[in-house]
């Protein structure tokens, strides 16, 4: 998978990954990957709403260790 940006949003509780993510995102051309590194075990529902109300594609999430990682596909 060929990401073009990653973002770090470990010991950031809700709503502070999805913000910063939403801004990364607002950055990067159509069809770009966002890889987002979270701590917040809320985080993966959180990306599963997010990518469903705004059209961006959640094209990975995985547990590893205490990290979520959540790749998302600019619309």
């Amino acid at each position: 998978m060929d990401i073009h940006k990653e973002i770090d949003t470990r010991g950031l509780n809700c709503p502070l990954p999805i913000l910063k993510a939403k801004k990364a995102l607002a950055d990067m051309a159509s069809g770009q990957l966002l890889k987002v590194v979270a701590t917040d075990g809320g985080s993966l529902r959180d990306f599963q709403a997010f990518a469903k109300q705004t059209g961006n594609e959640l094209v990975e999430q995985q547990t590893v260790g205490e990290e979520f990682i959540h790749v998302l596909r600019r619309r």
